[in-house]
């Protein structure tokens, strides 16, 4: 090889490293921010307060005139989510039951409900989730992203707290952290104890079953073309033809981590839409927990490694006969397993108009 080349290649792999570094760097700096190092604070000025919640297009639990009265010198959590997101559904269980502890006691919860698909702008919809998950506290939904921007939020799910007098004063992406998260609530309640002349004990910490994730897993795959700009997980050779019917065919020898999809698929933004009779989604993945984002009446038979779910797999949503009948939009658990593990998954789908957006994996 010329040495112009090499040194040609080496510059492109040293620029690449580069560019990762500066990328984590500043990632670290956002997931950061507005989070204090310590809750005793002695000088507010340096904190940003919460936006106000403009913008909110639908309300569940509340009347929109009522918003600014219930917020006003209340310890505040907004929580934002979106309801067929799996790192949300896990949180929930965690701050519905702290809504149940703190809100005679000054703590009110603000679900933010900002939409990743289309038919999660649904009200009926968000409805349905709402009560399906025994959510009793406010939820505004916000569809045109005006109070996630006003966060200026970037993940799903995220929780801000704001103290009695508007600062924000601890935040959290993701999962996880449900010990200190709750902690910062009972530090928070007590500051407006304080300031109100009253007393204020803590209660005891909620405990549940965190979910626990596979250190390697398949990372989220996405149908629709324009979430899978970037990151496109599609195995055929075909690809995406955005907004084309393609007949695909699934080749013999597949990747670890890649969809391969068979039958005619309209490819769509956020999905891609059964449109043959019949079709088949095939892929090999690693993870401990598989589910699908799906929509549409349909009938789904599920294969791993050619054979029915095996019991200790079975998912949620799974019939025992390894089938999931899809009605409302909504999150599907399929696979639900202690143990990490490489399988190749098959699902038929029989009838058209199915209709899948996302697999995520635990």
């Amino acid at each position: 090889m010329k040495t112009e080349i090499k040194t040609a290649i080496a510059c492109v792999i040293i620029i690449t490293i580069g560019i990762i570094t500066i990328s984590i760097y500043y990632n670290n700096i956002d997931l950061a921010s507005n989070t204090t190092s310590t809750i005793e604070i002695y000088n507010k000025s340096q904190l940003n307060k919460a936006p106000k919640l403009f913008g909110g297009t639908e309300y569940i639990n509340i009347e929109k005139n009522e918003l600014e009265d219930i917020i006003e010198g209340k310890v505040v959590l907004y929580d934002i989510w979106t309801y067929s997101c799996i790192n949300c559904i896990r949180t929930l269980p965690y701050i519905v039951d702290w809504d149940e502890k703190y809100s005679d006691k000054g703590l009110v919860i603000i679900g933010i409900h900002t939409p990743e698909f289309e038919f999660e702008k649904n009200k009926d919809n968000v409805l349905y989730a709402v009560e399906k998950f025994d959510i009793n506290y406010p939820v505004i939904l916000d569809n045109e992203k005006d109070i996630w921007n006003a966060f200026e939020n970037r993940y799903w799910p995220r929780k801000y707290i704001a103290d009695h007098d508007g600062y924000i004063r601890y935040d959290h992406i993701g999962e996880g952290s449900y010990k200190e998260t709750e902690q910062i609530i009972q530090k928070l309640l007590v500051e407006r104890s304080e300031s109100l002349g009253t007393t204020s004990s803590s209660l005891k910490l909620t405990e549940l079953n965190e979910f626990e994730h596979s250190t390697f897993r398949t990372p989220e795959l996405y149908f629709g073309y324009k979430f899978a700009s970037g990151r496109s997980q599609i195995g055929n050779e075909n690809g995406f033809n955005p907004e084309m019917i393609v007949n695909y065919k699934i080749p013999e020898e597949t990747r670890q981590n890649y969809f391969y999809l068979d039958g005619k698929w309209k490819n769509a933004k956020d999905s891609m839409n059964l449109i043959s009779e019949n079709g088949v989604i095939s892929l090999k993945y690693n993870a401990k927990q598989v589910n699908i984002v799906a929509s549409n009446n349909s009938e789904l038979e599920i294969f791993v490694d050619g054979n029915s779910i095996p019991k200790y797999m079975t998912g949620s949503d799974l019939t025992t006969e390894s089938k999931i009948f899809v009605s409302e939009p909504r999150l599907y658990n399929i696979i639900n397993s202690d143990d990490t593990e490489p399988h190749e998954l098959i699902i038929k789908i029989n009838g058209s108009g199915f209709e899948i957006f996302t697999f995520t994996f635990g």
